[in-house]
């Protein structure tokens, strides 16, 4: 598939695929749970970025399941469960693309383990993203966050750390902006 036909198809079938090296792959379902968790590191993450704002920040938006452009050719378009990104000329409607995203965050769910952990970790490297989380659920919500930040010399990701709520406390971030995660706010 080229860029152009993925632009040609309707808003209902082009949300239900990704585009890899050209080939269309079907996205399932996300479960309720995944989609909770999703739209709870969501809301984390975007008062967080307002307030990094407030402080001076560049312009920073926050969303859930958006088309993200890797390549043109070939068509590499994912659609990250959370994405932190520079914000866009809406006025001229420019497309999300990789060097507009500072953070993608994927949520591992049954069958996405070795896309999520290996293939898409590749990927998003390979585009120069600087910052990728693999989040991790238990039967209450979010269990841990396994942290990658961008080797640019290599173009790789190397494991920053894993976050894990069962170690308690309220672990700070200082990349791609200055958090704290709060696991009671990830729950289901």
């Amino acid at each position: 598939m080229t860029a152009e036909e993925y632009e040609a198809l309707p808003e209902d079938i082009s949300k239900m695929i990704e585009v890899v090296d050209g080939y269309v792959v079907f996205c399932e379902s996300p479960t309720r749970e995944h989609q909770t968790a999703g739209r709870r590191l969501a809301n984390l993450l975007e008062r967080h970025t307002r307030e990094a704002m407030r402080r001076g920040h560049d312009c920073l938006e926050v969303n859930l399941d958006v088309d993200l452009r890797i390549s043109d050719v070939p068509l590499c378009n994912r659609r990250p469960d959370v994405i932190v990104y520079r914000c866009l000329d809406r006025e001229n409607k420019e497309r999300l693309r990789a060097e507009h995203a500072l953070l993608v965050v994927e949520i591992v769910s049954a069958g996405s383990e070795t896309r999520d952990a290996t293939d898409k970790l590749g990927e998003y490297a390979k585009a120069g993203i600087p910052h990728y989380w693999v989040v991790r659920l238990d039967l209450s919500g979010v269990s841990t966050i396994e942290r990658y930040q961008l080797d640019r010399g290599a173009m790789l990701y190397k494991h920053v750390n894993t976050l894990m709520k069962d170690e308690g406390g309220v672990p700070e971030v200082g990349n791609p902006i200055p958090m704290k995660i709060e696991w009671a706010e990830l729950e289901y």
